[in-house]
């Protein structure tokens, strides 16, 4: 699965990092580092980190190809 952040929505509200710390990390006060390839043991906590993102910036699977540019 891959996955895509679209920062200009993204406000650093860490919620993906609580969900997936593996993947998503704060650099910083307001940076977000994150893996576009999800491992496979980390794909459930992926999903949870982008329904529990409150704006919505997270993308993944089919959505990355139609998504952020």
């Amino acid at each position: 699965m891959r996955t895509v952040v679209d920062l200009t929505r993204c406000q650093g509200y860490a919620q993906c990092v609580f969900h997936a710390p593996d993947v998503f990390e704060l650099h910083g006060e307001e940076g977000l580092l994150y893996a576009t390839a999800v491992p496979d043991d980390q794909i459930e906590r992926v999903r949870l980190a982008a329904a529990a993102c409150p704006v919505q910036a997270i993308l993944l699977g089919e959505e990355v190809s139609g998504g952020v540019r």
